[in-house]
């Protein structure tokens, strides 16, 4: 990718991330000082439907908090990505080329499907345009393509890229003003892709510089998961199924009090509960114990999850995207009687 082609796609991305600010700086600023950061799996994103569903568990949380919004890649998206390329590898570029001009339509097709006003629906596509211009621009007709570990960290961003995007405009649609925020503008991480650790402390220091800001000025930042990047500003992965990872790491970078994991189960259990009948539901978790579950071998959170918000006394809460009003799993420190109402109406 050539240096002029980056300069001009970096202003373009720039100019159109003002824009959104633009367009939802209508809001005042808002004065509430508790934050919660809300994390969205795929398959809570899987459409509009689902977009806008998820959308209004955010707005009702900004009733009494500022949300920081985390999002994955709809359920699917990544796996198609990787397949691509994987394509490219074996110098199958039109099929790849195909699978990338069949994601950038899917795309565009959920955000027909979100039937928003002319206005906002043609700035929402001329940003899914310009970065699907950019995905494509990846994903050549014929080659030589250099395919490595680099490259498919780039390919695999997309996703939650283009998530980010519709997820902001769902929630303007249900007038909750947001803007779409990468994470690889301040995530900072080693240059081990596919599987990156991140450098809090300094991610924590520039990510603050980003997300405070729009907090301040009443906006909902919708940032993506799962994706970093170099100090030399090249985009890495935090690895497979690290979507929660980077809620968590979020949610330490604006201190937030409580980060909810928002799934397609109803929390924590025993056992597989779709293997089990004797599978049970735990409501209430110590970050000891969850981390004695997960290292048993549940699949619970992402390892570093639950070290980080032991470290920082943040609560997490799992709970299910299509049953808003079930209480879900609680992992923390033992609830005080005279405790605030948690997120989301749990109780």
């Amino acid at each position: 990718m050539s240096p002029e082609y980056v300069q001009e796609n970096a202003e373009a991305e720039a100019h159109l991330v003002e824009s959104f600010v633009v367009a939802a700086s209508a809001t005042q600023a808002s004065s509430r000082q508790n934050v919660v950061a809300l994390k969205f799996g795929g398959s809570s994103l899987l459409g509009a439907e689902r977009m806008l569903h998820a959308a209004s568990l955010v707005r009702a949380a900004a009733l009494d908090a500022s949300p920081v919004v985390v999002v994955s890649a709809m359920k699917g998206v990544t796996d198609r990505l990787l397949s691509i390329s994987h394509a490219l590898a074996e110098g199958k570029f039109s099929h790849a080329r195909n699978e990338a001009e069949g994601l950038v339509h899917l795309h565009l097709n959920v955000l027909h499907d979100l039937q928003l006003a002319e206005e906002q629906h043609d700035r929402v596509r001329r940003g899914l345009q310009l970065l699907g211009r950019d995905f494509l621009h990846e994903v050549p007709l014929q080659g030589p393509v250099v395919t490595n570990a680099e490259l498919a960290d780039r390919l695999a961003s997309f996703g939650e890229r283009f998530s980010a995007r519709l997820f902001a405009a769902a929630l303007e649609k249900l007038g909750v003003a947001a803007v779409p925020v990468a994470s690889s503008d301040f995530v900072l991480t080693c240059d081990t892709f596919r599987d990156a650790k991140p450098h809090l402390e300094e991610t924590k220091t520039r990510g603050r510089d980003i997300l405070l800001p729009l907090l301040e000025a009443g906006l909902v930042p919708v940032v993506t998961g799962f994706i970093g990047a170099t100090p030399d500003g090249r985009i890495t992965t935090l690895g497979r199924n690290s979507s929660d990872f980077s809620g968590a790491i979020i949610a330490h970078v604006v201190d937030a009090e409580e980060l909810v994991i928002y799934t397609d189960v109803d929390g924590i259990y025993t056992a597989n509960p779709h293997a089990s009948a004797e599978a049970k539901l735990l409501h209430d978790l110590s970050y000891d114990e969850a981390h004695a579950l997960a290292a048993g071998g549940a699949k619970v959170l992402h390892p570093h999850v639950l070290p980080l918000a032991a470290e920082t006394e943040m609560t997490i809460w799992i709970r299910n995207t299509f049953k808003p009003h079930a209480r879900g799993t609680r992992i923390g420190a033992p609830q005080s009687t005279n405790g605030r109402a948690q997120c989301g109406g749990a109780a």
